[in-house]
């Protein structure tokens, strides 16, 4: 909301600038005249004044001399005829101890003396102002030699009266002035405000009264008449635009009567329309939801048969293991039924027996392991909590779970990932979401790579966890990069590949989660994923 201040009108304004100018213009023009004339009388007082101290310098050469004080006093008063001289002061030097010392003096009328300035003697030749008075000290010489001194001290009450008349001149012709300058100012003031004011009215009633059809007079002024032309244009194209919409008004009603018909008629056919499209996108609904669950089981069912395959081999080795057990206590058996049983045969017998029962433990202690790392995959997201989660402990489960899948290719796996980073959230959905972005890599990146590469940076910063997973694989192409976690997107349609896999992991981060998944547009070789989730705590 804008704040109006304190306004004016042009009449004023116009009076108040003359005004202020020529005042200004007086204020400016009697101060420094007044100055300069003080400085002119000053001067020529402090020349009459210096010749007058040097004519007395020189007459008193004699009367110095000769120590004839009288007559010097006598020739001192000729200054009354001099208004401007008040006192007057004569100095010898004794020649004996060129001591300094009061010789004669002229005080004029009604004019009280001075003390004596023998003190004041060194300033010789210079004008000073003390007390309202000029005072000048020369020298009386003779033969370039310093005799005694001279006093002159001066009143400067005729520059004090000048001063003050010329003020009152000065203050009389200003107010004469000032009269003058408002006077051409009201003058101004009515030649410029009338058509202004015309102008102003003009404008008002075209406000007020909606009346387009006025136009606003001419005048003598080149600026108003300006302003008088461009108001009349603006008021003559306002008239044609208020004609036009009038007209364009019609239009526009018999148009809105046919569309109305049009739209009815429209809205019909689209609402049926949207109904059917209604029904379409339910069913398109059930069915993602239906292969995406689909997706998970296929993606689950995958995964026990890695631990299935790894979970074989300690199992193999250990009814191996079992089996030649047997066999050797049977042989054992029979020898000692037989008694033929030696020490060298049970000492053996011994010996591989402790080695069998340690290669079974060993093995059943391995497929121990792998179920229970099975078992922590398998739990679904839906039945899970939120639980403490070591990250690097959980990256390794995925692995043993993968194992069969990364034998078949064995890409170099780089997991930079604090060991002891422990966060509050659900582990199924991370290890299916690292399982899936594995899985993407191995059918999608690696075909025929001599170096396949993946690459695991895990972090926490500012309450989230950041997964980085990168592959220096093929990479994805610019076209399926805006779709990339669109379900039933893939390149190897009809090889093993749904289109679900990328947008499992989408559903998982964003829904299971809660946080963001994006491909980082900038990686130039291979994929880079960027995977961030809110935690509930970060130890």
């Amino acid at each position: 909301m804008s704040i109006q201040g304190s306004t004016t009108s042009i009449r004023k304004a116009l009076i108040y600038a003359v005004m202020s100018v020529a005042s200004l213009s007086l204020i400016l023009s009697i101060t420094i005249s007044t100055y300069i004339d003080i400085q002119e009388q000053r001067e020529q007082l402090e020349e009459r004044v210096e010749t007058f101290a040097e004519l007395t310098a020189f007459n008193a050469q004699v009367t110095v001399l000769f120590d004839d004080s009288k007559t010097e006093e006598q020739r001192l008063q000729a200054f009354q005829a001099v208004e401007a001289i008040k006192n007057i002061h004569i100095y010898r030097i004794d020649e004996f101890n060129d001591a300094v010392e009061f010789f004669a003096s002229y005080n004029a009328p009604r004019t009280p003396p001075v003390p004596v300035k023998t003190k004041r003697l060194e300033s010789i030749g210079k004008g000073e102002v003390e007390d309202g008075h000029l005072e000048i000290i020369k020298a009386i010489t003779n033969q370039d030699n310093t005799i005694g001194y001279v006093y002159v001290r001066a009143s400067l009450e005729s520059i004090e009266n000048y001063l003050h008349r010329k003020i009152i001149i000065d203050i009389m012709l200003s107010v004469a002035v000032l009269v003058v300058a408002y006077v051409i100012a009201r003058i101004f003031q009515r030649h410029i405000g009338n058509p202004i004011d015309t102008l102003s009215q003009l404008l008002q009633d075209v406000a007020k009264n909606r009346n387009y059809t006025v136009r606003a007079p001419s005048s003598n002024i080149a600026e108003l008449n300006q302003l008088a032309l461009s108001v009349n244009t603006m008021l003559r194209r306002t008239e044609k635009q208020i004609e036009r919409n009038e007209t364009d008004k019609k239009e526009i009603e018999a148009l809105n009567q046919s569309l109305e018909e049009k739209v009815n008629l429209r809205t019909d056919a689209l609402r049926d329309a949207n109904q059917e499209l209604l029904s379409t996108l339910e069913r398109m609904h059930q069915y993602q939801n239906q292969i995406v669950e689909n997706e998970k089981m296929a993606s689950l069912g995958q995964m026990v048969a890695g631990v299935a395959h790894e979970v074989n081999t300690p199992l193999g080795l250990g009814i191996t293991a079992s089996t030649l057990m047997r066999d050797k206590l049977g042989d054992i058996r029979h020898s000692f039924e037989e008694k033929t049983l030696t020490s060298q045969q049970l000492g053996r017998f011994l010996v591989d027996g402790e080695e069998n029962l340690s290669l079974i433990y060993r093995n059943l202690n391995r497929a121990a392991e792998l179920i229970a790392s099975f078992k922590k995959v398998a739990v679904t997201q839906d039945s899970e909590s939120i639980t403490d989660v070591n990250l690097s402990a959980l990256i390794g489960e995925v692995m043993i779970s993968m194992r069969a899948d990364l034998d078949d290719i064995s890409p170099q796996i780089n997991v930079h990932c604090p060991e002891d980073l422990h966060i509050q959230s659900k582990s199924g959905p991370i290890q299916q979401i690292l399982q899936q972005l594995i899985s993407n890599s191995l059918i999608h990146a690696f075909k025929d790579h001599p170096d396949p590469r993946i690459d695991i940076d895990v972090q926490t910063d500012s309450g989230q966890l950041q997964i980085d997973y990168r592959d220096n694989g093929s990479g994805i192409s610019e076209t399926l990069k805006p779709r990339v976690f669109d379900p039933f997107v893939t390149t190897k349609r009809g090889s093993g590949g749904s289109g679900l896999g990328l947008h499992l992991v989408y559903n998982l981060v964003t829904q299971a989660l809660g946080g963001k998944v994006l491909l980082a547009p900038e990686h130039k070789q291979g994929s880079h994923f960027i995977v961030q989730i809110p935690l509930s705590g970060v130890q």
